[in-house]
């Protein structure tokens, strides 16, 4: 690589697509960027619910659900690699000086500047005794891109980018999440045609 331009890193980071996007889970998906490097990216998308929510769901892992406040949460599409597993995408847990120290839950990455997802059952477990994190965004499945390939789909055209915002992801109603996340960057829908960059 030239030293012409320094990589770019959208690590914490919503990917909203563009209107040409029409890909049956991409097509008008936001996705929150958990982590993104040379070596390629991960994100969930947030705005795809499945059927499913979050009692079910809990029910499949033979867990109940204490949180009503999640009782009508839905389970999302987080992408289509691994599409069996569970990720949970949750505010970041502080751990007080009268805790032990270290990490609350045994597979959990924490984004910098932004949130934490963590894959193991043990958050579902704290979720379900009615305690775990106040915001969560569960999904099945996740969105990768190899090296190079973000990029490259960047320069075509396939997705404007914006700072993510807690907001969107956790206090935005589901079918807002799309026009909200282009209002970060001052857009609306309407404003960007399929057109953009093909003069």
């Amino acid at each position: 690589m030239t030293g012409d331009s320094a990589p770019i890193n959208l690590t914490n980071h919503f990917l909203i697509a563009m209107p040409g996007l029409e890909d049956s889970l991409f097509g008008k998906s936001v996705v929150y960027v958990c982590e993104h490097s040379a070596r390629g990216a991960l994100g969930l998308v947030i705005n795809k619910p499945t059927d499913m929510n979050l009692p079910a769901l809990f029910e499949k892992v033979e867990l109940g659900l204490k949180r009503t406040d999640l009782a009508d949460s839905p389970v999302f599409h987080g992408g289509p690699v691994q599409m069996e597993r569970g990720f949970v995408l949750h505010e970041p847990i502080y751990i007080g000086a009268d805790q032990q120290s270290g990490a609350l839950y045994a597979a959990t990455m924490s984004i910098p500047g932004g949130l934490e997802m963590t894959t193991s059952k043990d958050v579902l477990e704290a979720l379900a005794s009615g305690n775990g994190p106040k915001k969560v965004l569960i999904t099945l499945g996740y969105a990768a891109w190899g090296e190079g390939q973000l990029e490259s789909e960047l320069g075509e055209n396939s997705w404007l980018t914006v700072d993510a915002t807690r907001e969107v992801i956790f206090d935005t109603p589901v079918a807002e999440r799309y026009e909200r996340a282009l209002g970060l960057l001052g857009l609306q829908s309407w404003m960007i045609s399929n057109q953009v960059g093909h003069a």
